[in-house]
């Protein structure tokens, strides 16, 4: 009888294990890895296509993570989206001309925004907005893209492209003559 009782304490000891296992790389392989809430500033940038970008999603530089996205929001008189950037206080040596992009963690991984540092001695304050964006780049458009050719997407007629006849030259206007 003791044998089973400890039996059965040592089986549930490894099922506790297993699910503060499962736990654990669920933090870890989401968002919620590396949050934290410190002394940060925000910024603003409005891309017209985020794809899955989601809230506490990474703002990087370089690679290191620097913030996260604290705040998604449409624009309704310009159909943009409004994303706000909770930066680290210890990173205000962005400078002002950086650019934003949504980016894609490996092939279909989530999304997060990087800013590529620009070259202007001022730096971004509190509640600025980064003007140089580039929006998610969907994965069905770059599969269309390359399926049917460069031109997919574009409007416009092939034919209408075609270099039209020079209105100089003369056609022929004497039949030939075949008299045997």
């Amino acid at each position: 009888m003791a044998q089973r009782q400890s039996f059965q304490i040592g089986t549930g000891l490894f099922i506790l294990l297993g699910f503060a296992a499962l736990g654990y790389l669920a933090t870890q392989t989401s968002s919620l890895a590396n949050y934290r809430e410190g002394a940060s500033y925000a910024l603003k940038a409005r891309f017209t296509n985020i794809g899955q970008l989601k809230l506490r999603a990474p703002v990087k530089v370089a690679g290191v993570r620097v913030g996260s996205v604290s705040g998604i929001q449409l624009e309704a008189d310009k159909l943009d989206a409004l994303v706000t950037l909770s930066l680290d206080k210890r990173f205000d040596k962005i400078p002002d001309d950086s650019a934003a992009a949504v980016f894609t963690s490996g092939l279909l991984g989530d999304q997060y925004v990087a800013i590529q540092p620009g070259g202007s001695p001022d730096m971004f304050k509190n509640g600025d907005e980064v003007v140089l964006t580039q929006s998610s780049m969907q994965l069905e458009e770059l599969i269309g893209k390359y399926l049917v050719g460069g031109d997919a997407g574009k409007g416009g007629d092939k034919a209408a492209a075609k270099p039209e006849a020079k209105p100089d030259a003369k056609p022929d206007a004497t039949p030939p003559n075949d008299k045997k």
